[in-house]
């Protein structure tokens, strides 16, 4: 899935106290490609993440995917397109305690247009012996690889990654990043990371350095870094 947005901008008003949190975004977003977000926490990272994602809108600006205008959605059309065509993983892994792996997965694939096998979307992630174990069994980083198993599972266009290793230690990190580059080259999914650690930047084909609510500066990477190579 791509993306194009022009002069996207959000302010967040509280009384008379506004926050610009975007201030002018242009983008193109390619189709498949892997882009990592860095920047200090409030430079707005997260907001482009929630709007990229239609959880939240813009307060002015144009953001297309292909042939859909994401700005002219109503809320109805927006909760179709995060179901359809958008996978969330986030730094905390909100899986249900009660469900086992698998069944935390098929919560994604009983609602999705073209889901993949809940099995098959766990072995993708390493995590084939691990399905019928719930999350209290699993370490942390296995239960943030069923996260991603959850959000693969539904084969979205799109796969945003807000701090996805920032609970984790390094080593445990590395499997969670080979996991998403995994799903990237197995289904295509264009994948987009949230993060604070500049080392992450190495697996991307771009990076998108924020500050003060605008894109500072882009950075090509002319050959990508597989996590386990990487330096923290």
């Amino acid at each position: 899935m791509n993306f194009h947005g022009e002069d996207l901008r959000k302010i967040y008003r509280t009384g008379e106290t506004e926050v610009h949190a975007l201030r002018g975004v242009d983008l193109d977003i390619e189709a498949g490609e892997v882009l990592v977000l860095l920047g200090p926490s409030g430079s707005g990272k997260s907001t482009l993440l929630n709007i990229l994602g239609g959880l939240d809108r813009p307060t002015s600006g144009l953001l297309t995917s292909g042939e859909l205008d994401l700005t002219a959605l109503d809320d109805a059309e927006l909760t179709r397109f995060r179901r359809d065509r958008v996978g969330f993983i986030f730094q905390f892994y909100n899986l249900i305690p009660s469900l086992t792996a698998e069944e935390n997965v098929r919560l994604v694939t009983d609602i999705a247009e073209s889901p993949m096998d809940p099995a098959r979307a766990l072995d993708l992630v390493g995590l084939a012996e691990r399905r019928d174990h719930y999350p209290a069994q699993l370490s942390g980083g296995e239960q943030q690889r069923v996260a991603v198993a959850r959000a693969i599972a539904k084969q979205p266009g799109v796969l945003l990654c807000d701090e996805p290793t920032g609970a984790l230690d390094s080593a445990t990190g590395v499997r969670v990043l080979e996991a998403l580059e995994a799903a990237n080259r197995e289904t295509g999914a264009t994948l987009v990371i949230i993060t604070h650690n500049a080392g992450i930047a190495a697996m991307a084909d771009r990076v998108f350095h924020f500050l003060d609510g605008r894109i500072a500066r882009i950075e090509r990477n002319a050959v990508r870094t597989s996590p386990g190579k990487m330096t923290w």
